[in-house]
């Protein structure tokens, strides 16, 4: 996505960082780079506010919920995999491997 107008930051990087942005997981700097581009650029400025609504709304919906233990160290290698540059294996995070064969005989 790009509204075809040059910005100090390309939108490409901002919609690649954008949890990294609505989670304040990036330096200072990077989120004040990030706020102007947004007063700059209508159609990043939609997708943020989409993304922060649905991100509430899952919190609202579903933050009471605890993680199961071995999913969430899952998650996390593959987003260290990611991370890192490396390729990463295609599979379902929420059926364990013990319960796939099942699943795929019925």
């Amino acid at each position: 996505m790009s509204c075809g107008e040059p910005h100090e930051t390309d939108c490409s990087e901002v919609l690649d960082h954008l949890y990294e942005f609505l989670d304040r997981e990036m330096p200072e700097g990077d989120c004040t780079k990030f706020e102007v581009h947004f007063e700059e650029c209508s159609p990043c400025l939609e997708k943020y506010g989409l993304e922060q609504a649905v991100k509430k709304l899952v919190k609202r919906c579903c933050g009471q919920d605890d993680v199961p233990t071995d999913l969430r160290s899952k998650v996390m290698g593959r987003i260290d995999l990611i991370r890192a540059g490396e390729a990463v294996p295609e599979q379902d995070l929420t059926v364990p491997d013990t319960d796939r064969s099942a699943t795929a005989a019925e």
